[in-house]
């Protein structure tokens, strides 16, 4: 299984983090391992050395079929459910890697740092770029995002990775986060929505 994810999709996020409104010529791709999966409600233990954590919210879709080089008007094909994902990254180390021109690897790809919900079958919805999701804190909403906001749409980004890398069944795209990212603290309760849904729930230990 592979885990793909997408940096700067949202507009209004590279916003937040660059003080401007841009998008990039092509996707930002970045890959983690499969050490990197948080799931069925673990909690996420909180690596304080690595500094300021930040959640990201994010679609995710399910790859359901093999695929390679694959064109965009039957990207649909090969994707069959979708769920809430979070992003964990470590900021100072990203903004550190960043300015020297390195690999975000070591700020994204961290144990835990790709917390992903339950799945929802793609018929659920009428739309993959009409759905909107939130994340929750302690019961307080922090983060909400519409798939219609995307830059690079979800079957732009099935096209575009399939470019180079050969999809497989199970593997995973993180579409991009919306603003309103931010730090999480131990004891924090995170919960995540698809719609009216709730299929992500966990701890921060």
């Amino acid at each position: 299984m592979k885990i793909f994810a997408v940096g700067m999709n949202y507009i209004m996020h590279n916003k937040e983090l660059d003080g401007a409104l841009y998008k990039p010529e092509q996707p930002v791709i970045f890959t983690k391992p499969d050490s990197a999966l948080l799931k069925d409600g673990k909690p996420f233990f909180l690596p304080e050395e690595l500094g300021r954590i930040d959640y990201e919210a994010e679609l995710v879709v399910r790859i359901c079929r093999l695929g390679k080089s694959i064109p965009q008007r039957f990207a649909h094909r090969y994707y069959d459910a979708v769920t809430l994902g979070i992003d964990f990254t470590a900021r100072e180390l990203q903004r550190k890697l960043r300015d020297e021109g390195k690999p975000w690897e070591l700020c994204k790809g961290f144990d835990g740092s790709a917390a992903i919900g339950e799945w929802v079958d793609i018929d659920k919805f009428r739309d993959i770029q009409m759905v909107n999701f939130h994340l929750d804190i302690n019961g307080k909403t922090v983060q909400e995002g519409c798939s219609c906001d995307m830059l690079f749409k979800v079957d732009e980004l099935v096209e575009y990775i399939s470019r180079w890398f050969t999809l497989k069944t199970g593997d995973l795209i993180y579409t991009g986060t919306p603003v309103g990212v931010g730090a999480v603290h131990i004891d924090d309760h995170l919960s995540g929505w698809i719609e009216d849904r709730k299929v992500l729930e966990f701890n921060v230990k």
